[in-house]
């Protein structure tokens, strides 16, 4: 495993990234397909074995069980708190990234995860409704505090990162390190103005769905996996591109098939030429992250990375929301217990 730094921080994580979303107690609320607790501490292990000290959460994943799953596993796992770097994030709860709500969900994060201090908290989303002074304070707040060591921002419009960075700068708070951005071959939409603004900030890039819910991962459009058949959210963002995606994910496997590896590891190595500090792999199998790994001594030539980009087509934006369809957005993944 390589490792790099997190932001300018200090922090220190592995080039791959453990997602969370995986965790958790399955429930048609939230996600059907995800694995329980004792299949978690599994993945926790070997991923941790194989070098990876990186894990993302979200409050929000699977009614908070994710954060339990994982608090619980790298407690009886004896894997020491300073060897670890746990990451979870904000807004799908009410009063979104209110001063109140920030104070409030932090604290719950933690006692999931067993800990007394995030080393990465994240904004899930913008949030229309709060004024980014509130918002960017109170995280401030927490990073005085103790509770968190640095903060990051996940899937937003350009402007929007742009405008929070330069609060926090006018104010002398506590800029995001980070950006967990919807980012992979098959979407690239960021690279227009998102992007370029963190490299401006010295940000890092974690992105979610870095291979785009498995698509990249084999041929087909669609497996028997239970993801596959039950995941809307995947279909909702993948779907209305088939066409153009499936032309980008022949040439995944096309190149695979030339370099005797995985479709995953092309697909991640990809990634990790894009100046990508730990793409977040959401595995359900251990295959998963031996791919995943591998994926980061893999190099890509100029021609190689050329020929997997060539045919991208612009594409709608997934992710970033605007005021108009931020409300149906939040409804739709906040879990009310």
């Amino acid at each position: 495993m390589k490792y790099t730094e997190l932001g300018n921080t200090g922090i220190k994580i592995s080039r791959i990234c453990v997602g969370g979303m995986s965790f958790g107690a399955a429930s048609d609320k939230f996600q059907p397909w995800t694995l329980d607790e004792k299949e978690s501490q599994k993945m926790i292990r070997h991923a941790y074995d194989l070098g990876v000290n990186f894990i993302d959460t979200a409050n929000c994943y699977s009614f908070g069980t994710s954060e339990e799953y994982i608090g619980r596993s790298v407690k009886a796992l004896g894997i020491p708190r300073e060897k670890i770097v746990l990451a979870s994030k904000v807004y799908f709860n009410d009063g979104k990234l209110s001063k109140k709500a920030i104070l409030r969900e932090i604290d719950g994060t933690l006692s999931r995860l067993g800990t007394d201090y995030l080393d990465l908290y994240q904004i899930h989303r913008f949030d229309f409704s709060t004024p980014i002074d509130e918002t960017m304070e109170a995280l401030d707040s927490l990073v005085r505090a103790g509770k968190v060591r640095a903060i990051g921002a996940s899937a937003m419009y350009g402007y929007q990162f742009h405008n929070m960075q330069i609060v926090a700068e006018k104010n002398g708070w506590t800029k995001f390190s980070t950006m967990q951005n919807h980012y992979n071959l098959l979407y690239r939409e960021d690279e227009r103005e998102l992007i370029p603004i963190c490299a401006q900030y010295g940000v890092s890039l974690i992105p979610y769905s870095s291979l785009a819910g498995g698509h990249l991962a084999h041929k087909d459009w669609e497996t028997k996996s239970k993801r596959s058949q039950t995941d809307k959210a995947l279909h909702d963002k993948y779907d209305g591109e088939k066409e153009n995606n499936m032309e980008i994910i022949a040439r995944v496997a096309d190149l695979a098939e030339k370099r005797g590896v995985t479709m995953t590891e092309i697909a991640l190595a990809w990634h990790l030429t894009r100046r990508v500090a730990s793409p977040i792999v959401g595995a359900t199998s251990e295959k998963h992250f031996d791919d995943a790994v591998r994926a980061v001594d893999l190099t890509l030539t100029a021609e190689e990375i050329a020929f997997l980009e060539s045919s991208y087509k612009p594409h709608r934006i997934v992710g970033a929301l605007n005021e108009e369809n931020a409300k149906a957005n939040f409804d739709k993944w906040t879990v009310k217990k």
